[in-house]
């Protein structure tokens, strides 16, 4: 299903809520989460260097949410006016500091570092903890407002399948009286063919009329057995029972749903295999065209 969702959390504070000054160059963090339609789960996320180790948590969050579609989440931080470089805490520093000394004290001709590398340290190295819960804080807020995207989508598809499942109800209604026209057709059929074979056979024939009619009506009667469609409709109308109870209990559906559609093709198949009579086979290509929209929709679902 598709959807897409937007969240900012401040690196400091609340969502929408920018932090402080004096931690780090960011002040917020915004999270931008948008899913396609697919069979199966696909996630790609694009995250700044600093907040890349947060990938593994936000593969959880995403994949303990959601079971099907392509999905990508976009996390950017949003700087202040002035925090092209950071604003350094005392403690940032003395860090910084002790580990500076520790250093020189095993390699004392090591190069001091540079106020550029010391802030560039703080910017890169140094990302505050708060600035990794600002972000994960946004893509909770962001990863629930896609599910509620998707849920109205789903809503949407439901109601789409369940009038595709009116029509493939109705198309049932008008196979099943339409065979035994055909066949009554058909045996009419057998009776004039040997009607003809026995006035060409003429009056001195071996075959007597009341045979040829009782053979007539005999290959009729297996014709009719061939091309008895009523144990196919009542699977189909079974199936047809399940997929509406499915869709009315909710939860995760799409294989569950996959396998009955793919059932419903199996049983419009057969009818349209049994018979060549015109009618029947009309309904069996339009039971096939509305399986087939049923399964494009199916696939979307969760």
């Amino acid at each position: 299903m598709t959807g897409f969702a937007h969240a900012t959390h401040g690196a400091g504070g609340s969502t929408d809520e920018p932090a402080s000054r004096g931690t780090s160059a960011a002040s917020a963090v915004s999270v931008e989460v948008r899913s396609v339609n697919s069979r199966f789960l696909d996630l790609a996320f694009r995250l700044p260097d600093e907040l890349r180790g947060l990938e593994p948590a936000l593969r959880d969050l995403v994949g303990a949410t959601f079971k099907r579609g392509k999905i990508e989440l976009r996390v950017a931080t949003q700087r202040e006016a002035d925090g092209a470089w950071p604003q350094p805490q005392a403690e940032q520093l003395n860090r910084l500091s002790r580990l500076e000394s520790t250093v020189t004290s095993w390699l004392p001709n090591a190069r001091p570092l540079s106020v550029n590398e010391a802030l560039g340290w703080c910017r890169q190295g140094g990302v505050p903890e708060r600035l990794d819960e600002a972000a994960l804080a946004a893509a909770r807020v962001a990863i629930d407002g896609l599910r509620e995207a998707r849920a109205r989508e789903g809503a949407r598809l439901v109601a789409i399948l369940q009038e595709r499942i009116a029509r493939l109800r109705e198309l049932a209604t008008q196979a099943a009286p339409l065979v035994p026209a055909v066949v009554q057709r058909q045996q009419q059929r057998f009776l004039d063919r040997w009607n003809e074979a026995l006035q060409n056979a003429g009056a001195g024939g071996s075959v007597t009329a009341e045979a040829l009619r009782d053979r007539a009506l005999n290959e009729a009667a297996a014709y009719a057995l061939r091309i008895d469609v009523a144990e196919e409709l009542a699977r189909l109308g079974a199936h047809l029972d399940e997929i509406s109870r499915l869709l009315l209990a909710g939860g995760e559906l799409g294989k569950r749903l996959d396998f009955l559609i793919q059932e419903l093709h199996r049983e419009a198949n057969t009818l349209g295999s049994k018979s060549s009579a015109l009618e029947l086979t009309n309904v069996s290509v339009e039971m096939k065209v509305a399986i087939e929209q049923m399964r494009e929709q199916v696939q979307n679902l969760e």
